[in-house]
């Protein structure tokens, strides 16, 4: 059994240019990712997937803008324009994605007062989305990260394996940042100091 597996952040059709929280260059991870995904046995998808008036949207906050910030019962939180509701066509994956072999699409953001960019823990900190065990259920140990935003949910997912001990590599030109003040070096920064490492797709070694 590979003990490698390929996580694919949130390539969904909101954050796709002219989507509703439009990563630049974001459909320009879709042929990378469809073209490096037949190296992996092991696939497992995300999806940004929240109900309509959730905390994170701006418009749930009366005279407050997308890309303020806020305080909410676990922290500081960006303020985001309304993006990836349940059951919307921006929460679809993007059509010519193709990873038809993914085992798992693990669905985020789906508690109405609580944002979640990472695959592994939503943003109280504590509430688990199960990732982990399934992966260590499957002798899984090492990942790359791929997709919608680096310096997000990519670099949040990284992030968070890393601490919960799995070897976490991200593939830079099968991903695409917001870059919101400064938050894309911020990211690799941060993502460097855990040991996360940064290849191209074209030097996967598995």
């Amino acid at each position: 059994m590979s003990d490698a597996c390929l996580i694919v952040v949130d390539v969904q059709n909101d954050f796709m240019p002219g989507g509703a929280l439009a990563v630049p260059e974001g459909d320009e991870v879709v042929p990378v990712v469809n073209r490096i995904a037949s190296q992996f046995e092991w696939i497992v998808a995300t999806q940004d997937w929240h109900p309509r008036g959730h905390a994170s949207f701006a418009s749930s906050h009366p005279g407050r803008k997308p890309f303020e910030t806020t305080r909410l019962a676990y922290g500081e939180q960006v303020l985001w324009p309304d993006h990836c509701v349940q059951g919307t066509e921006g929460a679809a994956l993007h059509r010519d994605l193709a990873i038809p072999r993914a085992q798992l699409v693990v669905r985020k953001g789906y508690r109405p007062g609580v944002d979640s960019y990472s695959a592994f823990l939503e943003a109280d900190r504590r509430t688990s989305t199960g990732l982990a065990a399934w992966l260590r259920e499957l002798g899984i140990r090492r990942l790359w990260l791929c997709g919608l935003a680096t310096d997000f949910c990519v670099g949040w997912s990284a992030l968070d394996a890393r601490a919960a001990g799995f070897e976490a590599t991200v593939i830079e030109d099968a991903s695409r940042a917001i870059d919101l003040d400064g938050s894309l070096e911020k990211a690799w920064q941060q993502m460097r100091s855990a040991g996360v490492g940064r290849v191209r797709s074209d030097a996967l070694a598995l």
